[in-house]
């Protein structure tokens, strides 16, 4: 091979899946997420130059990369051993241990820990734990998750992130939603501030000096907020912030407004004040899916950085507190920058629901959406069969009796121009029997 000819990279589709798995994945480490990037740069016909300066590194580092790939394929991209004493653990106990971590429990407990696992296989706790770290298990955590069984969850999807993505011209995208019952907590004992040395130290208990509701608009182009605290949460309340959005926003654009399904949204009081005014729009977010509504982000922020660690010794103090908050984040206001499609929410919603199916297929768990088991009463949407091959097969399979297979014409019309040509006609959202 001529010198400084770079090495033809040729992916099969097995190996492009696997790359982009590692790139994808939050997990991965930063050296096997670029050492993945390199190789699909180098399939799309890009030489070592251009692919360093774009992922601001070495051309050596490419170059190097890129024929370990070429020469091992999805092997070479692993680290070689470091010289050192031989490992005295096998294979075989690496695998007893792996093996036993995933498909055991403990018979005094729900999960393995370092200690028992050592001993439940005669290992050292420092193996114990290097194993799990180069295989990534971690018993001891446990992640929450809710999906949607909304049946027009796919549609809400398309129209929300197709809002975001691509709003319509002379108009005003804003995310509503109400945090209610903020207490205003003060501790039992003065606080003990931070010192070389020492952190901040509070007291576990605390006094309990009323509760405010928080409604606020985000708008998610400029990144400005509009808010108002009131002492409960009802339609009423969330009437007169609508009059408080108003005010504050231009009459000459129409107003598309995000928001859940709370009851206080939907009452006749609400209807009537949307019906008087045509230029504002509804979009209304999945049930059990709080996450696509940007204004949460938002009242996260307000809490970790405002909330949680101050001390108030009434109502009026607190929602001084959140006041000033607000005021200081439009004096520079940073939108959020809204990164994932419709598909791709999607796509990740089917890799998890086909990876839930095909564990529990394995370990034959009947609870799970089987009608045999009622105590376990669990939705065929729950296990997330929302998939883009045929839907007649998926409804055969699992023996469901309703099909969303096509969004309406009306909300096609609200998708940006990269959001209405991906829309599949085969999306299909499995609902409950």
């Amino acid at each position: 091979m001529p010198r400084g000819t770079a090495v033809k990279i040729v992916l099969s589709a097995e190996e492009r899946g696997e790359l982009e798995t590692r790139v994808r994945r939050r997990k991965s480490s930063h050296g096997a997420a670029t050492r993945a990037r390199i190789v699909l740069l180098a399939a799309e016909g890009l030489n070592n130059s251009t692919i360093a300066k774009k992922l601001d590194i070495s051309r050596l580092t490419v170059g190097t990369w890129r024929r370990r790939f070429a020469k091992k394929r999805l092997d070479g991209l692993d680290d070689e051993p470091r010289p050192g004493a031989p490992r005295k653990i096998g294979d075989d106990k690496i695998t007893e241990v792996v093996t036993k971590t995933l498909e055991t429990m403990p018979l005094d407990a729900t999960h393995w820990s370092r200690r028992s696992m050592a001993k439940a296989s005669g290992v050292s706790i420092t193996s114990v734990h290097r194993i799990w770290g180069a295989f990534g298990l971690q018993p001891h955590r446990v992640e929450t998750f809710k999906l949607s069984t909304d049946p027009m969850f796919v549609e809400k999807v398309r129209d929300i992130a197709g809002l975001y993505l691509d709003p319509p011209d002379r108009a005003l995208v804003l995310c509503v939603d109400e945090k209610s019952q903020i207490q205003a907590l003060d501790r039992s004992q003065p606080l003990l501030p931070m010192r070389p040395g020492q952190v901040e130290r509070r007291t576990h208990d605390y006094k309990r000096h009323g509760t405010t509701t928080l409604f606020a608009a985000l708008d998610i182009k400029v990144g400005k907020v509009i808010a108002k605290c009131m002492p409960r949460h009802r339609a009423s309340e969330f009437r007169k912030f609508l009059d408080e959005i108003e005010k504050n926003v231009p009459r000459d654009l129409d107003i598309h407004i995000v928001m859940d399904n709370a009851s206080s949204h939907k009452t006749k009081l609400i209807r009537d004040w949307f019906a008087k005014r045509p230029r504002w729009h509804r979009h209304f977010t999945p049930t059990s899916s709080s996450w696509i509504n940007q204004v949460e982000r938002f009242f996260a922020l307000l809490s970790e950085q405002q909330i949680k660690r101050s001390a108030h010794r009434s109502a009026a103090d607190l929602e001084a507190a959140i006041n000033t908050y607000i005021q200081a984040r439009n004096a520079d206001p940073k939108p959020f920058r809204w990164t994932k499609t419709s598909d791709d929410i999607l796509a990740a919603i089917e890799r998890f629901c086909r990876r839930t199916l095909a564990v529990h297929a394995k370990v034959g768990e009947a609870g799970c959406g089987d009608p045999t088991n009622p105590s376990k009463k669990v939705s065929r949407a729950f296990l997330a069969t929302i998939c883009k091959t045929n839907a007649a097969d998926h409804a055969a399979a699992l023996g469901v009796t309703g099909l969303l297979t096509k969004p309406s014409s009306r909300l096609s019309n609200m998708f940006g121009p990269t959001e209405r040509s991906s829309v599949p006609s085969s999306a299909v959202l499995i609902l409950e029997q």
